[in-house]
C-alpha cells in the first residue's frame, strides 16, 4: 500500500446529498380507481355475509344496528387511511438507484441501488388493464418476495422504467463477468510463474 496517497478524512454527513431532496413522482390518478373497486370488492363481500348471517342466524339480529355501526366505521376508517396512502405513493429513478416512497399512518421510503436488483417484473390487474396502467414489482438478491412494487404507472412508462432495469442489470452481470475472467485469467498467469515446490 502507497501510504503516501492513503487518506482517511472524516466525511461530513450533513453534506451528504439527501434522498428527501429527491423530486418523487406520484402514481397516476387512475389508480386511485383500483383503489376504490378493491374497496367496493371486499366490503361488498363482507356486506353480503353479513346479510348471510343476519337471515339464517336469528341470536344476532338484535345487535345489528351495532354490527353496522362498526361495519360502517371500519369502511370510513379504511378509505381514509387507503387516500392517504394513496396520496403518500412515490417514486424516482435516480443514476444509481431508485427510491419509492409510501404508507399512511407512517411513511416509509425504500432506496435500492441498481447493482441489488436481480429481478423486474411487470403486472396488470384485471381493472388496471382497463384502465391502462401496470405495476413494477423490484427483487433483490435474497428476498422472499419483491422488495418494491411501485403501481399506477402507464403501460409506455412500466414498459420503459423495466426496460430500464433489465439494463441495469444486464450491465451490472456484464461487469461481473468480465471482473471474473479477468481474475481466472491473472489467477493462470500467477500459477504459471510460480514455481513448483521442490521435491
Amino acid at each position: 500500500m502507497n501510504l503516501q496517497n492513503f487518506s482517511n478524512e472524516t466525511i461530513d454527513t450533513l453534506q451528504l446529498p439527501q434522498y428527501q431532496d429527491a423530486e418523487l413522482t406520484p402514481v397516476h390518478p387512475q389508480y386511485l380507481k383500483v383503489v376504490w373497486f378493491n374497496i367496493a370488492l371486499v366490503y361488498g363481500i363482507i356486506a353480503i355475509g353479513a346479510g348471510v348471517a343476519f337471515y339464517f342466524i336469528e341470536d344476532i339480529k338484535p345487535y345489528w344496528v351495532y354490527i353496522m355501526l362498526g361495519y360502517a366505521l371500519v369502511l370510513v376508517t379504511n378509505i381514509i387511511v387507503q387516500v392517504i396512502n394513496f396520496r403518500n405513493k412515490g417514486f424516482a429513478f435516480r443514476e444509481h438507484d431508485v427510491i419509492y416512497r409510501s404508507g399512511a399512518i407512517s411513511t416509509t421510503t425504500t432506496i435500492i441501488p441498481y447493482t441489488r436488483v436481480q429481478h423486474v417484473a411487470e403486472h396488470e390487474g384485471i381493472v388496471s388493464r382497463m384502465l391502462g396502467l401496470s405495476s413494477i414489482e423490484i427483487f433483490t438478491a435474497g428476498g422472499a418476495g419483491s422488495d418494491i412494487r411501485i403501481p399506477g404507472l402507464e403501460k409506455v412508462h412500466a414498459a420503459a422504467v423495466k426496460k430500464l432495469l433489465v439494463g441495469k442489470i444486464e450491465k451490472d452481470t456484464q461487469k461481473k463477468v468480465e471482473k471474473d475472467l479477468y481474475t481466472a485469467a491473472t489467477e493462470d498467469i500467477n500459477n504459471e510463474n510460480t514455481p513448483p515446490d521442490e521435491v
